[in-house]
């Protein structure tokens, strides 16, 4: 297992760097001058020529991306150039609340996934199958950020029962955290709620038909034995897949889901450094990002081994 996690850490190696630089050119290329958006349109060439110098935007680009490069493998990812807050600070503070929410998602997704799933499997063919159907393309089908407004809609400015927006830290006020997490959590993680139920729906309906579960039947050990016991967890490699795969696409979701209901996270943070054109946060934060998705992949390739102990990391 170590020497797999090893070869796996040295193979992600060339595709962080190939990351660094797409990101690095890709904020780069966009038009607009960082340096005139920090001293106004009534700055100087003299002082827009000295703070160019100062922050190294007179360098050629292979230089800048080495030095930037260079600076981010110890952890420092630059300074705001509209704050002057340092970038790896800013997404530290800001991270706990992207994390809660991506975590809340996925509960929601696995609470409502996995059963529906199972029972549509169970139920094949019958109205459950076709409710559990309709709700999980209903939850693909639907944009978060499309989703979020409705919920504001409905359950803030119809019903008034849950709060529009905003965000109470959870060692603060427990309940109120909750109630402003609820909604987040419902746009955020019903895609993934609709995908697992499918997942899982076929999967289960493989293994149900395989020759071990007719074996077990034949044997006469109880349905419901067969299908915890054997089915389920047999069924479950595919949507362990899918979870990995989606946590990364949790976080960069989030960018919509949080401004849309003014949490103060990852996404809320790159979106605001968008519209300022702050590019080193920018930076920061997209690399972060993707950084989280290459490492989350990782992970689920570990997490194959528990849940399914015929797969080998020897070789």
């Amino acid at each position: 297992m170590l020497r797999f996690i090893a070869r796996r850490l040295v193979a992600l190696v060339p595709v962080i760097v190939i990351l660094s630089v797409a990101v690095f050119l890709m904020i780069h290329l966009t038009p607009g001058d960082p340096v005139r958006l920090m001293l106004g349109d009534s700055a100087t060439q003299q002082s827009i020529a000295a703070l160019r110098q100062a922050l190294g935007l007179d360098q050629p680009l292979p230089v800048q991306y080495l030095h930037w490069a260079s600076q981010a493998v110890r952890g420092n990812l630059g300074r705001s150039i509209v704050t002057n807050e340092p970038v790896t600070q800013a997404i530290l503070t800001r991270l706990p609340v992207t994390l809660e929410l991506s975590v809340l998602a996925m509960l929601v997704a696995l609470v409502i996934g996995l059963p529906t799933g199972v029972v549509a499997a169970l139920r094949r063919n019958s109205w459950l199958d076709y409710g559990s159907t309709t709700l999980a393309l209903s939850g693909i089908s639907l944009p978060s950020f499309f989703l979020g407004i409705l919920l504001i809609l409905v359950l803030s400015l119809r019903f008034r029962a849950l709060p529009p927006g905003g965000y109470v830290p959870f060692v603060t006020n427990p309940v109120q955290n909750l109630k402003l997490m609820i909604m987040p959590s419902l746009a955020l993680g019903a895609a993934l709620a609709g995908i697992i139920s499918r997942m899982m729906r076929s999967s289960l309906l493989e293994v149900l038909d395989a020759d071990y579960v007719r074996t077990a039947r034949s044997k006469g050990l109880r349905e419901t034995q067969i299908v915890v016991r054997h089915a389920i967890r047999n069924a479950l490699l595919p949507v362990v897949t899918i979870v990995g795969l989606q946590t990364g696409t949790l976080l960069g979701g989030a960018i919509l889901t949080e401004t849309i209901f003014t949490l103060p996270g990852v996404g809320r943070l790159i979106v605001d450094s968008i519209f300022a054109r702050d590019f080193p946060m920018v930076q920061g934060v997209v690399l972060f990002l993707a950084l989280v998705r290459v490492l989350s992949n990782l992970a689920t390739d570990v997490v194959y081994g528990f849940v399914d102990p015929r797969i080998s990391y020897s070789s």
